[in-house]
């Protein structure tokens, strides 16, 4: 008994055995040992007392295997709970074209990526948003994303007015999204612009087109240049740009006309640029206006080449422009002409395994051939998810490691992102491509 106190007061441990034979009863029949947090355990000296020993052993046991088994489900429930990510396009309306296949590449990335293991062994959950083209409409979505699917990201728009409408409200609730928009004013600060911390893009700036489209005019001895661009926010973003950047480049702007986006006819316009007489027409636009002008630039018979931006490098364009496309030139995305570029280009391999993706796997090029969007929303996704598998979905330290990406080798350049460039894009994820019967080739 005196052992007994002594082990109790120690906190050590003492042999059953040895205990039961102080107490005066003999050697135990199961050996066992007592802690002094435990108390004492009767020992086992009948097959009465073996019973009683089996019950209260097998209660431990199955207290401790629910414990187990507890511990084990919900750590399995948090390892596969998905990643809700938000994806909102231009599914219906005039930007359908661009939204629709946008959609498909998402849709294809993240499977992908889910099958590759997901975000850490985390799956994303891809929750999809029609903007119907309308800013209006776009805001409603993004509430949606926020307030109600409580995504930990956001893809899209895929427009620059759309981004521009709900710019705002990304800033005020804080989620990371990273928006597929041509124009620069949705990563732009200051006045009205407000602020663009939670704000990144994948197409190149409108800025890095125009150096792109100036370098090559300049590089052609191209001294004069009349402009015809659409009134909307990705026109007038690209106007602003051309004006600004057109005396580095040593051009003379000697015509500048704009038109609605919406408009069938821009003959008018046109005329008159063509009284200037510049050596270069520029026209900034999406969709289908963009092959207007150039049916109209035929029909009036005017020699003067013309240059398109970086949103139309489409096979649309051309089923849309026909004959009038031969010869148009614009700044594009190296998938246009990807099979052109050199075998040391870190874009090629990259490309080669997108396209054969998109055409032989998941077969969307019959339905939607491959353009210059077609990599935004891959790009987008990656660097997204890229950045989740370092820093998780805390939106401020998933911010800052998207923020922080650096040689991301992508569909659409060589991705380099700081504090003050929220693209991450140069001139050299670009090249000048040109239209000869309807094939694209890089231009010289």
């Amino acid at each position: 008994m005196e052992a007994l106190h002594s082990a109790r007061k120690g906190g050590g441990t003492l042999a059953a055995g040895d205990v039961s034979e102080q107490l005066g009863k003999g050697p135990c029949l199961v050996p066992r040992y007592i802690t002094a947090n435990q108390g004492v355990m009767p020992c086992v000296h009948s097959a009465r007392d073996m019973r009683g020993f089996k019950e209260v052993a097998m209660k431990r046991f199955g207290a401790f295997l629910l414990a187990g088994l507890l511990l084990l489900s919900v750590s399995i429930a948090n390892a596969a709970e998905p990643i809700k990510i938000g994806a909102f396009y231009s599914l219906s309306g005039p930007a359908a074209a661009i939204g629709t296949p946008t959609k498909l590449v998402t849709e294809m990335v993240v499977e992908k990526i889910n099958k590759e293991g997901g975000i850490n062994g985390r799956p994303i959950e891809l929750v999809l948003g029609d903007t119907e083209s309308e800013p209006t409409k776009a805001v409603m979505v993004a509430k949606k994303f926020i307030n109600v699917d409580k995504v930990a990201a956001i893809i899209g728009p895929d427009r620059t007015d759309l981004g521009m409408a709900v710019k705002k409200l990304i800033e005020e609730a804080g989620v990371p999204t990273f928006m597929c928009v041509g124009g620069d004013p949705v990563i732009m600060g200051g006045g009205p612009l407000g602020t663009f911390k939670w704000v990144f893009k994948s197409p190149q700036r409108s800025s890095v087109a125009v150096e792109t489209l100036y370098g090559h005019l300049q590089k052609n001895n191209v001294k004069k240049i009349a402009l015809i661009t659409a009134s909307d926010g990705f026109g007038k973003d690209g106007k602003g740009w051309l004006e600004k950047l057109a005396p580095k480049f040593g051009l003379t702007i000697v015509a500048d006309e704009s038109f609605n986006p919406k408009d069938t006819d821009m003959t008018a316009q046109l005329s008159k640029i063509s009284a200037a007489k510049p050596e270069g027409i520029v026209c900034w636009t999406i969709g289908p206006a963009g092959a207007i002008v150039a049916k109209n630039v035929k029909q009036l018979n005017i020699q003067t080449p013309l240059f398109q931006c970086h949103g139309l490098p489409d096979p649309k364009y051309v089923e849309l422009a026909g004959a009038a496309s031969d010869g148009n030139k614009m700044p594009s995305t190296k998938l246009m002409a990807w099979e052109q570029l050199p075998d040391t280009d870190p874009q090629k391999k990259v490309i080669k395994d997108f396209i054969h993706l998109y055409n032989d796997v998941y077969h969307h090029d019959k339905q939607f051939p491959i353009n210059a969007h077609s990599g935004y929303a891959w790009d987008a996704i990656y660097i997204v998810a890229n950045a989740m598998k370092k820093a998780g979905t805390d939106p401020e330290k998933l911010r800052e490691a998207i923020e922080q990406t650096k040689d991301y080798v992508g569909i659409s350049g060589i991705y380099n992102l700081t504090p003050e460039d929220h693209n991450g894009l140069g001139t050299d994820s670009m090249i000048i491509v040109g239209i000869d019967k309807g094939k694209w080739h890089l231009a010289k």
